[in-house]
């Protein structure tokens, strides 16, 4: 026999939904920081993600301020906003937008740095066989 639950006297927990819209509101950028990449041997010194700089922010919600970090790949100006959603039974938890990982642009430099090697490998190619030939 299945169980009936009446309405009038379930839980608190089983009168939200589960899959309650979580809110949106805007984050301020309180710190970011470049983390440089790790000596590694494997990698070379070059860092396995294009995802380096370190970003701080705080946002607002039930009368609480609320702070969190996330990585990204390009720098954000400190004071800046973007858009956050937040969970409203439990407001600490945040999920960062797509549209708020925009930046400038400017410091994005891992294609010029991929080339830049690249190049450097090539000219050192070029130097040992100009050096054999001498021989």
């Amino acid at each position: 026999m299945p169980k009936t639950v009446n309405p009038r006297i379930a839980k608190t927990e089983d009168r939200f939904d589960s899959a309650v819209p979580w809110l949106a509101t805007q984050a301020e950028v309180t710190d970011c920081h470049y983390e440089f990449a790790r000596m590694n041997t494997l990698t070379l010194g070059i860092a396995p993600d294009s995802y380096r700089f370190l970003i701080s922010f705080t946002y607002y919600a039930h009368a609480k301020t609320f702070s969190g970090k996330f990585t990204s790949p390009v720098a954000m100006p400190t004071g800046g906003t973007f858009p956050v959603s937040y969970n409203p039974l439990k407001p600490q938890e945040y999920r960062r937008t797509e549209s708020g990982a925009a930046g400038s642009g400017l410091t994005d430099r891992s294609p010029l740095f991929a080339i830049s090697i690249a190049g450097s490998v090539v000219i050192s190619l070029l130097y040992l066989t100009m050096m054999q030939s001498c021989n």
